[in-house]
């Protein structure tokens, strides 16, 4: 249930939600503890209470004192000093009758009388009594007094257990403890002693102001830690939803990250990354819809010129010109397969080089292996021989994929073969220029060049300026090197030989650091 509820809300709520639970228990067990310090407190003092009223009954025993006012006022003023922590004791005989009262001996200068809420005695005026009753009555309205306190204890079967209560009146906190005192089996008065206990009051505000404000400093760490997560964490992480979410429902109104991509921190670079990975991707997706509408185009050409084929084979008798009109049915077939292969080709070219990582390599001895490989093949068939020119340098290193510029250097070969005749010569020249940290790699052949003055048409995709082995290309070999190019960073023009005939394509990679 929990689970369920914190899934479907924000993390910021989520946070807060937490905090207010941790909050409540820390609460629940704090008023638990502050609820039962008091107790402990008072039983510190009441067990102080317990050994005094002990010891004072053992001497009133010992000394055989009887339970008369003289003798008990005698008695409580030659044992003061067992009272030296306490503020007032009092004696009441059998009949709950007051007899002796510290009060009375001016043993301390400090009034008890101002600090019970419960009826006061004196032993000197009767009168006094019932008067100050009514007046203690009128002001606190308490239900009982401390002679009835006594009585109700006489009448419970706790009696000769001693039975503490606290009082709180005029600012004050007394703690009062009452014991029945025996002759043998024979009850014959009553020893009650009261104490200033404020420091119990005192401890507990003390507590509870610490808790108090530690609660305030807690919820206000609470809530800044909240803006601060709001405001540097979870807004620009929102940002980013909605900036997902616009690229995904292909909403025009795109959110803007600039503020969110300028962050040094992780979220930052999750920005700019994000950006990079999107403007990547409607890159590509621009070029499959504009690669596919090409596709379209060009396979329809072919296509229609098979179907007219076709409908003219089935008519005809002429041997022929059947055998003319199979020949071009052979070679729309041919073009269509290879325009399907190679674009399958290249489709697979994009997937393997996003997961294929960059390394430091050789571009020297990536273009001998490759040189090698064709001068073995062609220079035996064709009489064509490849030249290598590596202008005296060691090496020649770039960021780059191995077999993505063995592909490079061979559709380039490939390409300058196809424009050569026999016994010509085709170089690769590889050159550096350490002012601008480029390396140039140079493909030149002894063709007829480019009839075209625009040279920059031939890295078109589906275009060729061989109209009568076509069947043979599907015009994407020049297109392919050119993007295999770009991916490592790379720049590929074209050109003719200036005063003679061939052509010279050049690529140019940054050096490696």
């Amino acid at each position: 249930m929990l689970s369920n509820f914190l899934k479907n809300i924000s993390i910021l709520k989520k946070f807060l939600f937490i905090n207010l639970l941790v909050f409540i228990i820390f609460g629940t067990l704090t008023a638990v503890y502050l609820k039962g310090i008091q107790p402990n407190l008072i039983n510190k003092k009441t067990s102080n209470h317990i050994k005094i009223i002990n010891n004072t009954i053992d001497h009133i025993k010992r000394l055989k004192i009887k339970f008369n006012k003289d003798d008990v006022r005698k008695f409580l003023f030659s044992t003061r000093f067992l009272f030296q922590n306490l503020d007032r004791v009092m004696i009441f005989n059998n009949n709950f009758e007051l007899i002796g009262d510290t009060d009375t001996l001016d043993l301390d200068p400090r009034s008890f009388s101002q600090r019970l809420n419960i009826i006061e005695m004196d032993i000197e005026d009767e009168n006094k009594i019932l008067e100050k009753k009514e007046i203690v009555k009128q002001k606190k309205n308490q239900s009982k007094t401390l002679s009835e306190i006594i009585v109700d204890y006489s009448k419970s079967s706790n009696i000769g257990t001693p039975f503490s209560f606290t009082e709180e009146n005029y600012e004050q906190f007394l703690l009062i403890t009452i014991k029945s005192v025996n002759d043998g089996e024979k009850n014959i008065g009553y020893l009650v002693i009261s104490e200033k206990a404020n420091d119990i009051r005192n401890a507990i505000n003390e507590r509870k102001v610490f808790v108090f404000r530690t609660a305030l400093l807690v919820v206000l760490v609470i809530l800044i830690f909240s803006l601060v997560l709001n405001r540097y964490f979870l807004k620009p992480i929102k940002t980013l939803v909605n900036f997902t979410r616009s690229i995904k429902e292909k909403n025009k109104e795109t959110t803007n990250i600039q503020v969110v991509k300028n962050r040094d921190d992780e979220i930052g670079i999750l920005s700019n990354s994000l950006d990079e990975m999107t403007n990547e991707l409607n890159k590509r997706i621009s070029a499959a819809e504009n690669f596919s509408t090409d596709l379209v185009h060009e396979i329809r050409n072919p296509l229609a010129s098979l179907k007219s084929a076709s409908e003219i084979i089935s008519e005809t008798t002429d041997k022929a010109q059947r055998e003319k009109l199979v020949k071009i049915l052979l070679h729309d077939v041919s073009r269509i397969e290879r325009l399907i292969t190679d674009y399958s080709q290249m489709l697979k070219d994009e997937v393997a080089i996003t997961n294929e990582q960059m390394k430091k390599i050789d571009l020297k001895l990536i273009t001998t292996s490759v040189v090698d490989d064709f001068n073995n093949i062609h220079n035996s068939k064709s009489r064509i021989k490849i030249q290598l020119d590596l202008n005296g340098s060691s090496e020649y290193l770039i960021n780059g994929i191995e077999n993505r510029i063995e592909q490079i250097i061979a559709n380039l070969l490939d390409n300058s073969i196809s424009f050569s005749k026999e016994n010509q010569t085709i170089k690769v020249i590889l050159s550096k220029n350490k002012k601008d940290k480029k390396i140039i790699l140079s493909v030149v052949d002894e063709g007829e060049g480019f009839k075209e003055n625009d040279t920059s048409k031939i890295f078109k995709r589906f275009y060729s300026n061989r109209p009568n082995i076509f069947g043979e290309h599907s015009g994407l070999g020049l297109n392919i090197v050119k993007n295999l190019v770009e991916l490592h960073d790379g720049q590929i023009s074209a050109s003719n030989n200036v005063g003679k005939k061939g052509a010279n394509i050049e690529i140019i990679f940054p050096i490696a650091t």
